[in-house]
């Protein structure tokens, strides 16, 4: 279970990291960056990164 968490946590943090970086790439001068956009769209990416995850877990016997 520990290693799912760590390895679950580095694919969720790789994937808010680019969603982020594709939302504020979209911008076209950094001050019309729509933070507030930026940050509910790297938090769902990672909340959709952890449900995808999830299949991964298995039962242990």
């Amino acid at each position: 279970m520990k290693k799912w968490i760590k390895k679950t946590a580095i694919k969720t943090v790789k994937t808010m990291s680019q969603t982020a970086v594709g939302v504020i790439g979209s911008s076209l001068v950094l001050s019309a960056v729509d933070w507030n956009v930026v940050a509910s769209s790297a938090i769902l990416s990672g909340i959709v990164c952890v449900l995808m995850n999830v299949s991964q877990l298995k039962e242990e016997e």
